[in-house]
């Protein structure tokens, strides 16, 4: 269906979810999201300053453009941006985005890149972390515990926990963290006005390019020529059909590593918790039944949805949702939408810790299925297990503040207020 065919309350909700401030505003969203399911699933979007797009808000037609993969590829558009800000990434890069990692490739191609890090971030690999990880945890909710006053759980809790943990995957120095959550920052969130690193979305996206760039080449190089036990050393070490990973995408692997691996599992926490604290009766279910943290985890994954859109293109006809998507046509996948489809998830706007099933596509679906799924897993396993028997009572202290991004988004700071149980000796 076109914009131009549709009442105003559906425009709006159009131009709504496509704008980073409308991610920053999670109840409108919703109800954005709502409407445009029942009424228009399958949008056609034709706005100033933006190529035209069909928008896909439902479940069902977001799974199968994934799940089958062509007649729709990644190339070459990735995310919604303005036209302005592809025709600068064009001119500096050659292609409208500032890295060339996983989510702009196709197969085969995409395959034998994901084969380099893949092996390393499987459940048995990783499972050598875990004692790690465990105290880790542990040791970020002690520096809380006992605290009266209230404090951000974001800032003080979730993005060191998340940061750290990949940081030393990649076998890189706590010092370094804070840059790494700059850029990363800057990358995903450009348009936002606390982590933008410029004031045009287009600078913003290069400053934070060219400082990964900047920093993993001397990585790369040390790694090669002094290996180490560690996922930076992986990447400088890579071979695909036989060849070095090119210098471009050798520092988008890294970023995508960097950026992937700590900012979505923050929003996790920070939006699991503040659904927590909304929800106490589910709080009180899983403080006394530890069991159900698995399936917690994913309703959090469900509910918070970090990855919030991804760009596909189509190389030929295809009919999806009563529409006919012409080959050279773009589709945008929200998926966080998809999540809330109240064809697919019974009570779809309820927070439940013990849902099952919860097919939700926070992670993707297909073969661009998130690479670091296992891992998020894992570190929001640990860290809920660190903080829940800790934790007596909890409450939010001021109002949560929402990023301002379409591509990774969730809470950027949750000021809560708690009261503690003393560790079990």
């Amino acid at each position: 269906m076109p914009l131009s065919a549709i009442d105003s309350q559906l425009c709006e909700a159009a131009r709504f979810v496509i704008s980073p401030d409308g991610h920053a505003v999670d109840a409108n969203l919703q109800a954005a999201f709502k409407l445009l399911r029942a009424e228009a699933p399958v949008l056609w979007v034709d706005t100033p300053g933006m190529r035209p797009f069909w928008l896909l808000s439902r479940y069902r037609d977001i799974s199968a453009v994934e799940r089958r993969g062509a007649p729709f590829v990644a190339a070459t558009r990735t995310f919604l941006t303005s036209k302005m800000t592809e025709e600068r990434l064009e001119r500096m890069f050659g292609q409208p985005y500032v890295l060339r990692g996983l989510l702009q490739m196709d197969d085969p191609e995409h395959a034998a890149y994901r084969a380099v890090a893949q092996p390393h971030l499987t459940p048995p690999a990783l499972a050598a972390m875990e004692p790690w990880l465990e105290g880790w945890a542990d040791q970020i909710v002690s520096r809380i515990a006992g605290r009266s006053e209230a404090f951000d759980f974001t800032k003080e809790i979730a993005v060191p926990f998340s940061i750290r943990g990949i940081m030393r995957l990649l076998g890189l120095p706590e010092a370094d963290d804070e840059l790494i959550l700059k850029l990363s920052w800057g990358l995903v969130g450009p348009e936002d006005p606390v982590r933008r690193l410029a004031d045009h979305p287009a600078t913003a996206i290069c400053r934070a390019g060219f400082g990964f760039r900047d920093y993993f080449d001397p990585v790369a190089a040390d790694r090669r020529a002094c290996p180490r036990d560690d996922l930076s050393s992986v990447v400088a070490a890579a071979k695909v059909q036989g060849e070095a990973l090119p210098d471009y995408e050798r520092f988008s692997y890294y970023a995508m590593i960097a950026t992937g691996g700590h900012d979505t599992i923050a929003f996790c926490l920070s939006g699991g918790m503040q659904a927590l604290i909304e929800h106490p009766e589910q709080l009180a279910r899983l403080r006394a039944d530890p069991s159900l943290i698995d399936t917690a985890i994913e309703e959090m994954l469900r509910w918070t949805t970090p990855g919030r859109h991804i760009v596909r293109t189509a190389t030929e006809d295809v009919e999806l949702g009563g529409e006919t998507i012409r080959a050279g046509e773009a589709v945008a996948l929200f998926f966080n939408s998809a999540n809330r489809d109240e064809t697919v998830f019974a009570d779809a706007d309820a927070f439940r810790i013990d849902r099952r099933p919860n097919p939700h596509l926070a992670f993707g679906l297909g073969h661009h299925h998130c690479i670091g799924a296992h891992l998020a897993r894992r570190e929001m396993r640990a860290l809920l297990k660190a903080l829940l028997p800790r934790l007596e009572k909890v409450e939010l202290a001021s109002p949560p503040r929402r990023t301002s991004s379409t591509m990774v988004s969730g809470i950027a700071s949750l000021p809560i207020r708690c009261e503690w149980r003393a560790a079990e000796v």
